[in-house]
């Protein structure tokens, strides 16, 4: 396939994404003060997709949707094909579009050239009042009435694909919409079947929810499909605290000189990413670890087998975050809490905190 690749404007944040367009940079992603489990469990899903996202539950102001936008703002740009609604990489293109050349195996498009522009990474918010079509896509009426063709609308998670689809106030959104959202998100494809309209499209995307706990939480069928669950606390510590507010101070007076006081943490973090993530293929999971593994959901009592299968890829990430070839019992040990406490049974007698089941099991299977 011929591609031409042309640098992107610099003023622009991609019309694919719903991030602004503000010359404004995000807060940097190094910049934020504690808030390590939040911190932690995007970087695994960034190294790692395939762990099926972060479900984030916190206190109002706890600076989620903020690590969001931070974390994505500071990974590289990436390469696409331009005005393709897919966000298609150039050399695995879905060819469902006019701008992408046809898919292996269908007519091919000699006389058109794929032309590849460099765009940030999107970040799609899913607002609360959104149907399932604009979500999925539809039918796309202006074409149907002005060209008498049936054509589809791509939906954000269109939009969301090789990104991050964020949904604040997740335990709020329709139980049916959550639902959808987890089946595209584990399979990597949206399937649209509507009006007429067949469409298989792209939608690989980091799923990311956040919601406040005193709002409930999500039904337990549902909150299990999240790959990760940090629970993030408001900051007690007044050193901290303070802290926190001289660097927002500082970021307010002056973001580009702020973004720029940060380059070297943030250039640091982008390496490590960057090599986590060429080493992941390489990271082995020997047998007497997983074996623990296994052996701790089944001391928890945890239902089905999603607990093993997340516990092992964010254990994989973590290790090839960390620069190990292979997996060790204190890469279980740090994850096992964000893996596994939203998918213990819930005892109404219970009264241990979730955090505290899970690590006293810990302490005596993985030894």
């Amino acid at each position: 396939m011929a591609t031409e690749t042309v640098q992107s404007e610099p003023s622009s944040k991609n019309g694919l994404s719903t991030t602004t367009s503000s010359p404004v940079p995000p807060f940097p992603f190094t910049a934020i003060v504690g808030q390590a489990e939040l911190k932690l469990a995007l970087l695994l899903c960034v190294v790692n997709p395939s762990i099926g996202g972060v479900m984030v539950m916190g206190h109002r102001g706890t600076a989620k949707s903020t690590a969001v936008r931070a974390l994505a703002d500071m990974l590289p740009p990436i390469k696409a094909v331009q005005g393709c609604a897919y966000s298609c990489a150039p050399d695995r293109t879905a060819g469902i579009c006019d701008h992408c050349p046809s898919a292996a195996g269908g007519e091919s498009k000699p006389a058109k050239r794929a032309v590849t522009v460099t765009i940030p990474v999107p970040v799609v918010d899913l607002p609360l009042g959104a149907t399932e079509d604009r979500v999925c896509g539809t039918l796309d009426i202006e074409r149907a009435l002005t060209q008498g063709v049936q054509a589809f609308a791509p939906g954000l998670l269109a939009r969301a694909n090789r990104g991050f689809l964020y949904i604040d106030e997740v335990n709020l959104l329709e139980d049916h919409l959550v639902d959808v959202l987890l089946d595209v998100a584990a399979s990597g494809t949206n399937v649209v079947e509507r009006e007429g309209i067949s469409v298989r499209h792209p939608a690989r995307f980091v799923l990311v929810g956040s919601g406040n706990p005193e709002e409930g939480d999500l039904r337990p069928q549902l909150l299990d499909r999240f790959g990760l669950h940090a629970r993030i606390t408001t900051i007690t510590d007044v050193q901290e605290r303070v802290e926190i507010v001289k660097r927002r101070r500082a970021y307010d007076a002056d973001p580009v000189g702020f973004m720029a006081s940060c380059d070297k943490d943030t250039a640091k973090l982008q390496r490590k990413i960057k090599s986590a993530q060429k080493r992941l293929p390489e990271v082995v999971l020997p047998d007497q670890v997983l074996y623990k593994i296994a052996e701790l959901c089944v001391k928890l009592e945890i239902d089905g087998h999603r607990g093993e299968l997340t516990l092992s890829r964010a254990a994989t990430s973590l290790a090839a975050f960390e620069g190990h070839n292979e997996v060790r019992l204190e890469d279980v040990r740090r994850i096992a809490i964000l893996a596994l406490r939203h998918r213990l049974r819930k005892d109404p007698l219970e009264t241990q905190d979730d955090a505290v089941r899970i690590e006293r099991a810990v302490e005596e299977v993985l030894v």
